[in-house]
């Protein structure tokens, strides 16, 4: 049974909403960051990046940027431009776009869900990212980014709430810089407020989609502060989550850029690539690969198609991935990249950022790149449900949650 509960959450004034709601802070670098926030002083990236607030000479990770952070956070509550809500609520949000649409619940999951296995998860998380959030959650005494979760759609929940958001108007309606229109549909009524308990307590499991470091340090802040975490009246034994159904979920492509060849001339490694890898096709222009265990890299000013030859050699989950492909086969054994998650030769792109991305890496930092097809949510949950860990960037989800929009203050 899985524990997910209305709360009073913290939302921007509907007329502020655009104007606060950011990105999360972990898409941005430092310097995109400081970008970003310029002439945008209600940007909620000031409280999530607080950084941005000082001079770029300021240590990110000092106790000054997490008072700013925390300083801010409830400077705007005193103004009025993040109101508390009167009562206890379900959000629905609903992201949607030319193409796509999904509606997410919004409320609070525990971390003993998260301890006893029921909330799943698929990422190693690093110390280092995982201290920032606890000191942030410390320091503001709020979770001030959701969690991205789903749930398997049992019994076709999400049309249930379809019907459910026919019946409500959003108070919270714009549309991002990139095009995304975010509607916010307050769940208030006992009889649906029941519906939504109902269908939760039902469930065994849920799966963490993107969020792994906020949620690792909700728990982390939940344990050094209360003796008892199955505690569900500690508002600190409760963190913030949107879960989706499975179906309306959308992963791109998590591509991978590298400074350096590890000695190799590119014809050198195009030669080596070959006892592995068929090179399939050639060209001048971007190719995008069309099936697992496919690969388009990009080397030399050229693009080449290749494809993973001892397929049928592999059986596990983890190994299938293609993001195992390419570690075990060229990136560890090639390249000497034998920790992706720290090694500083090798960089992440998001597919949403499309292969001219790569090209214009490759062309300023870098001398390799490679895109790859994209995880799916089966083997997502395939290897959750067996506790398994993928490698480091194995999924991008799109679109982004806005951060901002929905806050949890704790005990």
């Amino acid at each position: 049974m899985i524990t997910f509960k209305p709360f009073k959450a913290i939302l921007p004034q509907p007329k502020l909403a655009k104007n606060v709601a950011a990105l999360p802070y972990d898409v941005f670098n430092r310097v995109e960051a400081l970008i970003e926030v310029d002439d945008k002083p209600y940007s909620f990236l000031r409280i999530d990046r607080a950084e941005t607030n000082f001079d770029y000479a300021i240590d990110l990770y000092s106790d000054e940027v997490y008072h700013k952070a925390s300083m801010l956070l409830h400077q705007w509550i005193n103004e009025d431009i993040l109101i508390q809500d009167s009562v206890e609520s379900y959000y629905l949000y609903e992201l949607s776009s030319e193409n796509h649409s999904q509606t997410g619940i919004v409320g609070l999951t525990s971390v003993i869900d998260c301890v006893n296995g029921l909330i799943k998860d698929h990422e190693k998380t690093r110390t280092d990212k995982q201290l920032d959030r606890v000191r942030h959650i410390d320091f503001c005494n709020a979770h001030t980014g959701p969690i991205l979760m789903f749930h398997t759609n049992e019994n076709h929940f999400d049309k249930q709430i379809d019907q459910l958001k026919s019946r409500i108007n959003p108070f919270i309606d714009f549309k991002s810089d990139d095009s995304i229109q975010h509607r916010i549909y307050k769940v208030h009524q006992t009889e649906d407020i029941l519906l939504i308990q109902a269908y939760f307590n039902q469930n065994n499991n849920l799966y963490i989609a993107d969020g792994h470091h906020r949620a690792a340090a909700a728990k982390q802040v939940a344990i050094n502060r209360n003796q008892d975490i199955s505690d569900l009246t500690l508002s600190s034994n409760l963190f913030l989550s949107v879960v989706f159904p499975y179906n309306q979920m959308k992963i791109l492509d998590y591509n991978r850029v590298i400074k350096d060849l590890n000695g190799y001339t590119p014809l050198e490694f195009i030669e080596i690539l070959k006892e592995n890898f068929k090179i399939l096709k050639q060209s001048n222009s971007p190719i995008c690969p069309n099936k697992k265990g496919q690969f388009s890299m990009f080397i030399d000013s050229k693009w080449f198609l290749i494809e993973y030859k001892h397929l049928d050699q592999l059986f596990s989950p983890i190994e299938k991935l293609d993001v195992s492909i390419l570690q075990n086969t060229i990136l560890e054994p090639l390249l000497n990249i034998k920790n992706p998650s720290t090694d500083t030769r090798i960089d992440f792109v998001g597919g949403i950022r499309g292969l001219n991305e790569l090209e214009r890496r490759v062309n300023t930092d870098c001398m390799l790149a490679f895109a790859l097809v994209p995880t799916s949510i089966k083997e997502l949950i395939e290897i959750s449900n067996l506790s398994q860990l993928m490698p480091p960037k194995s999924t991008w989800f799109e679109p982004k949650l806005r951060s901002g929009l929905f806050i949890h203050l704790i005990d």
